[in-house]
């Protein structure tokens, strides 16, 4: 079951990796000072990483309490 704890904070910790690139993509379209439209494309463009980031965060946070669990 430690490889499954592990394996699950990987996953998470890859998740987590994901969210603060689409946190730096965002900071980065605010600094260059984008109209409202402008920063809704780059908001929009960003909004499938961060989505599958926070999927990959729960299903590495799952990961580590059912080896939690099971062990």
């Amino acid at each position: 079951m430690d490889g499954l704890i592990w394996s699950g904070a990987a996953v998470s910790c890859l998740g987590l990796l994901g969210l603060v690139v689409s946190i730096i993509r965002v900071n980065r379209a605010r600094k260059t000072g984008l109209d409202d439209k402008g920063l809704r494309a780059a908001v929009q463009k960003v909004l499938p990483l961060n989505l599958g980031s926070l999927f990959l965060s729960v299903i590495g946070l799952m990961m580590v309490i059912v080896g939690i669990f099971i062990g």
